[in-house]
């Protein structure tokens, strides 16, 4: 494939993955890097780093999407038992809830994204 092709596809993909978030924030009212953080989190406590590993967000954005998924009370920040400086993330109940709402329901797929959700 030519260097442009590549860009295109690219393009196309960012645009079906942008109808993606647009369709989260309709019916959720969270962005796609926040149901991200939902995701890699889960029911487990984990650290900034576990959470940047498990999304590719670079630390910068990922305390910016942290905040704000924090704001919208998803977010428990615990002080790690050992080292009181590590800080842990869990779900509150609410995001929990969230989380299995987006498991469960059907979110309308872009037709470019659909052979990823077989």
């Amino acid at each position: 494939m030519e260097k442009i092709g590549c860009i295109c596809v690219m393009k196309d993909l960012y645009k079906a993955i942008t109808e993606l978030e647009n369709s989260l924030e309709e019916l959720y009212s969270i962005s796609f890097n926040e149901a991200m953080v939902l995701c890699s989190i889960g029911d487990e406590k984990v650290s900034a780093g576990t959470i940047a590993s498990r999304t590719g967000l670079r630390s910068s954005h990922l305390s910016k999407v942290l905040r704000s998924v924090e704001e919208k009370g998803y977010l428990n920040r615990n002080f790690g038992d050992k080292d009181k400086r590590q800080i842990y993330f869990s779900l509150t109940s609410e995001a929990q809830s969230c989380l299995r709402k987006l498991k469960k329901e059907e979110l309308p797929v872009p037709k470019l994204l659909e052979e990823f959700f077989k």
